[in-house]
């Protein structure tokens, strides 16, 4: 699928418009020095709700923004006709297939859901439930970087972040130290839908530095992240015989050294 055929895609608005931002504060290139910046750090942004002025999605949209200023490359994925997971036979639907290939595409996520009765939505959870660990002989989460985040209709909460964060570690993705939680959220927006200057806007800042950071630095070695003995050995894929042998006869070399090593005498200290 090539990305003239995306249909999911939601257009950001005001792109290099930061009216709750600081700039004399801002790295522009927060990950300098941590890596390759090029090609841009792709990332694939997830939100949790279909109401037209869904707060999960201002988040995702804000955060966007900042990614983009970091160097980034985004895409915000429009769950709206995504069916059920086991809805549909084999997940034989455009929606599901499309989430896919960005996934696919991606080199990070950011997940922001809202909290609803103490959890992650449906929503949220359903575009989760339609990223396998494996897909066509490909991964579209493993070794990704994620960034978690959440709202919240009353005071401060985690529920929905932390839940995030056992589904990231799930899909084998390296989630990053730092998230959001925005509390009462329809008071930090204003009426253009841009979050309005706030110590919750700067944890935003935060987090997205943070990722682009991670990202970056973690990029080309994705796959030897999460290189599993398990996998190989369920694969059949051996690794070459030179490299194992070169590797374990270090290790057994070292050891036998060390256990040939006479034990270390006790000298006893002078008297007086």
């Amino acid at each position: 699928m090539s990305a003239t055929t995306f249909s999911r895609l939601r257009t950001l608005a005001d792109p290099d418009h930061f009216p709750a931002l600081s700039p004399e504060y801002i790295r522009s290139q927060p990950s300098l020095g941590l890596g390759p910046l090029d090609p841009a750090p792709r990332i694939l942004l997830l939100y949790g709700s279909l109401r037209e002025r869904s707060f999960s999605r201002l988040v995702v949209e804000e955060t966007a923004r900042l990614l983009r200023l970091f160097g980034c490359e985004t895409r915000i994925f429009d769950p709206s006709d995504l069916p059920l997971p086991d809805l549909i036979a084999d997940d034989d639907h455009p929606a599901v297939e499309e989430l896919r290939q960005h996934s696919l595409w991606s080199e990070g996520h950011v997940w922001c859901s809202p909290e609803r009765h103490g959890q992650i939505t449906g929503i949220m959870k359903a575009q989760i439930d339609h990223l396998p660990l494996a897909y066509k002989g490909l991964r579209p989460t493993q070794g990704r970087t994620l960034a978690v985040m959440q709202v919240s209709a009353g005071s401060q909460s985690f529920n929905s972040v932390n839940t995030l964060r056992i589904l990231g570690r799930w899909m084998r993705m390296i989630t990053i130290p730092n998230q959001s939680s925005v509390a009462k959220a329809y008071a930090e927006f204003d009426e253009a839908g841009r979050m309005l200057p706030s110590s919750y806007y700067d944890r935003i800042v935060d987090v997205a530095e943070e990722l682009v950071r991670f990202t970056v630095l973690t990029r080309g070695h994705a796959d030897q992240l999460v290189d599993r003995y398990s996998e190989r050995k369920e694969r059949s894929e051996t690794v070459a015989q030179a490299e194992r042998g070169s590797n374990v006869a270090a290790i057994l070399g070292s050891i036998d050294g060390l256990d040939a090593s006479p034990a270390p005498r006790l000298t006893p200290a002078p008297s007086g």
